[in-house]
Order: C-alpha cells, then structure tokens, then sequence
C-alpha cells in the first residue's frame, strides 16, 4: 500500500505544481503590468519594484494553492481512471476509501501551508506594500501622480494630469486647485509642467510651463487672471506621506489578535465590526476549501472520460468558478450585514462539502454520474463544433 501511496502523491504533486505556476501567473499579469509601469515610465528602481512583488505574492498564493491542488486531484485520478487502474486497485480489494489516504495527507499539508499564507503571511504582506509604497513614494515622488485623475494626497490641493510622459517627470494639461490661502483661492492651468524632486528637502516642486493662474476670494467679490510663462508650485512630501502613512490598518492588513482586538473594541464602542468579523473568518475558510476540494476532486476525477487532462483543467475551473462566486457573495453578505459573517463566510464551504460527500458516496458504489457524462459529451460537442468553425476548409 505505501507504493500506491506514493504513486498516487507523485500523480498529484506534479500538476499541483504546474498548475499552481499557470494559476499563480494568470492571477499576477495585471500587477505584473502596473510594476513593469513604475520601473519603465516612472523610473522607480528596479529593486524596489522587487520587493513589492513580493509583498503581494502571499495574497496571490493564498488563493491559487487550494485551486492547484483541486487541479492535481482531478488530473491524477482522471488519469487513473482512463489507464483502468482505479479498475486494477478495486480487483485487488482496495476501495476508493482506501485510496483517500495519500489525497487526505496532501489536502492537510497544503491546508496548513495555506492557512499560515492567510493567518501570517498575508497580512504581512499588505502591511509591508502599504510601507513599501510609502517609500517607493519617498524616493520617486512623482510616481505617486497619476494622469486623468483628480490626485489629492497634498494638503489643500488637487491637482489633474492630462497625460504623463515617461519616464514621469513631464506633464501635460495640468489643472490645479489651490485652497492654502484662506483669504484667496487660485486655480491654475499649464499646457506643460516639470516635476523637480529634491530628496533632501523632501520637497517636490512643479515647475508650469505657459499657463495661467486664476484668483478670486470665497466671497466672488474679486477675480483677477495672471499669464505667466514660469511658474512654481511647491509641495511638502512629508505632509501628504505621511498622511498616507499614518492610516488606520485595514482589516486584510491585521493579525487574527489584532483583529480580535479592533472587534472587541467596536463592540465597547456600540459600533458593528463586519468587516473585521468578515476578514476573521476568511482567514479561516479560504484554508478549509483546501479539503473541501480534495473532497470533491476525487469522485470527480475517477469518473471515465476520454479527455483527462482537458476535463481536469475544464472541471475545476468551473468549481473554482462557482466557489469563488459564492464566496465573494458571502462576503458581500457578510459586510452588508444581511447574515452574520460566522454563516456568510462559510457557505461556499458548506455546499462544496456537501457536494462532496454525495459524490465520494456515490463514487465509492461504483455510480455512475450522468449529469457528468452529459457534460462531457456537451463539451465534445462544443470543441468539435469550433473546431470545424475555426478550419480552413469550412
């Protein structure tokens, strides 16, 4: 028996692995792009671009490690039962049940490895992204400009930016909006603008270029205009830094202490705590999908089909399509109070469980599932359907 334990541990932890890279990568593309932005237009140093990758990663791997473990069980035993080894094993007096054993001690390592990414990793990672930006900001203000929006992190001022060109130092119809004088406001438009940071001074100057400057007191009672071809606004980094520094955590960014301690306190307070209540039993549940899929992964994979590996790949997108649904709605739920998050969170848990159970029940009896023999000849269809639509001789 410990031979086919092993068989079967190797079976699944090879596409685990590569499925937990395809998932993982998927995932990170639009991060992926947003650093490539920092290091190519805003001139952020590489390095610094590093650290913030890897601050996010623990979020990413949060989520795609239960979902490649899902995909290794179902391509694993989709293969065993396409060889007729399910069939082999049964013959020779072992049961389903029995091949449970290596799934149950693969699902529970990966729990556990999931569960720190969620109880201690994750959090880290955010609280170390928000002081990374922080920094990123510190050494490349003008990183922290964003064109075509409204950006108002400095005291009394919002400033607008058409188009930023790279490498984020030259900007393009600028309009700003200057309320630090009670006694007069200006606004201020600029067909160009140069952004001179000064690391020492902690200072970032924005030099217009051909604009005017447009003034009139709270009253309306007077309004002058100025043209001018060279104009400087000075802006002080520490005050709008550390404003962004000194915000309040967010739950995702709390241990479970912490956030045991922030719902106690809103409790004392007579204020609800849904979010954090939210946030405490993610930690938790994401985890648990981890057996939940493992689970529903094994009667689904012995089913005989043709297309092992294609119908892996099919079959656990679409159950991690709908876990993922459900759980983005418990957590709606959750937030806006509509169920107690201790049930909102743990819905798509109970139903997959549930699943699971029929299933591996079924499974063990040797039953046929004829909802999944239907699918898979609907997706034959469908692919062979395409197939003709997409050839040269159609």
């Amino acid at each position: 028996m410990r031979t086919i334990n092993r068989y079967i541990t190797r079976e699944i932890l090879v596409p685990f692995v590569l499925g937990l890279g395809v998932f993982t990568v998927i995932l990170l593309i639009a991060r992926i792009l947003k650093l490539v932005e920092l290091v190519v237009n805003r001139g952020v140093p590489l390095w610094q671009v590093a650290k913030l990758f890897s601050y996010i990663m623990p979020a990413f791997l949060e989520v795609t490690v239960p979902m490649a473990l899902l995909l290794g069980i179902l391509v694993a035993f989709g293969r065993l039962s396409s060889d007729s080894e399910v069939v082999a094993l049964h013959t020779s007096g072992i049961s389903l049940y029995q091949l449970l054993r290596p799934v149950a001690v693969i699902a529970a390592v990966v729990y556990c490895i999931t569960l720190g990414l969620s109880i201690y990793a994750r959090p880290w990672g955010n609280r170390m992204l928000r002081d990374g930006l922080y920094e990123v900001a510190k050494i490349r203000a003008s990183a922290g400009i964003r064109e075509q929006v409204f950006n108002d992190d400095f005291s009394d001022l919002v400033i607008y930016v058409e188009e930023i060109e790279p490498p984020g130092t030259t900007l393009k119809g600028i309009l700003i909006s200057d309320t630090r004088e009670p006694a007069q406001r200006n606004t201020v438009f600029a067909k160009l603008g140069i952004v001179v940071n000064n690391e020492a001074t902690q200072t970032l100057t924005l030099r217009l270029l051909d604009g005017s400057m447009h003034s009139f007191d709270p009253s309306g009672r007077s309004y002058s205009k100025t043209d001018f071809s060279v104009y400087d606004i000075s802006l002080d980094l520490d005050t709008a830094l550390a404003r962004v520094h000194r915000r309040e955590r967010e739950p995702s960014e709390m241990t479970l202490a912490e956030l045991s301690h922030a719902i106690a306190a809103r409790a004392e307070g007579g204020k609800p705590a849904l979010a954090e209540q939210v946030e405490f039993h993610r930690k938790f549940a994401i985890p648990f999908a981890c057996l939940v899929f493992a689970a529903v992964g094994v009667p689904l994979g012995v089913q005989p089909t043709r297309a092992v590996r294609a119908r892996g790949f099919s079959t656990s997108l679409l159950l991690i399509l709908a876990y993922y649904l459900m759980l983005s709605l418990g957590e709606s739920l959750g937030e806006r109070g509509h169920l107690p998050p201790v049930i909102s969170m743990w819905i798509a848990n109970a139903v997959l469980a549930t699943l699971g159970v029929m299933l591996l029940w079924r499974a063990a009896r040797e039953t046929s599932l004829a909802s999944l023999t239907r699918l898979d000849h609907w997706l034959l269809a469908l692919r062979a359907r395409w197939a003709a639509r997409l050839s040269p001789n159609a």
